[in-house]
């Protein structure tokens, strides 16, 4: 679980200071990659997925953040709990990773930094996401599938 949690953070804090600064997206906004399949478009996300419940308020960022930091203690709590097999190891380390990587954007810019945006087959995504959607999304799917002992490998 604590590989798998640094892992997440990492790749996501590092793709972020890499799109963001160092290609600057904040400044350019937009770049295409691999159109339309993958693009980068600048979005600070003050809220959750979405952008649901978006907002600059000072109290929701740090509501947001406190959030973040209690679904990882209530993640380690269950797996230390009911100890699942290594894929269900994998999975919470995933979403706790992502889950701390978006709470540090929140504390560093007051928002989430997301870049990617997909699209494909003449649906044209209006959204962004970054990588630790990506390792939430993957973690909660894999806890789904393999938190009891029994499912897991």
């Amino acid at each position: 679980m604590l590989i798998s949690a640094v892992l997440a953070f990492l790749v996501d804090q590092v793709s972020k200071i890499f799109v963001v600064f160092y290609l600057d997206l904040q400044t350019i906004g937009y770049v295409e990659v691999f159109p339309p399949f993958l693009n980068f478009s600048m979005a600070w996300n003050y809220g959750v997925n979405f952008g649901l419940f978006s907002s600059s308020d000072y109290a929701q960022r740090w509501i947001l953040t406190g959030f973040a930091f209690v679904v990882c203690i209530g993640i380690v709590l269950w797996m230390r709990r009911e100890p699942p097999g290594r894929l269900g190891q994998v999975s919470a380390g995933l979403l706790i990773g992502g889950a701390l990587g978006n709470a540090l954007d929140r504390v560093i810019y007051g928002a989430v930094a997301d870049f990617l945006n997909m699209s494909c087959c003449g649906l044209d995504n209006p959204y962004a996401f970054n990588v630790a959607d990506i390792a939430i999304f993957a973690g909660a799917i894999g806890l789904a599938f393999f938190s009891s002992p029994k499912n897991s490998a």
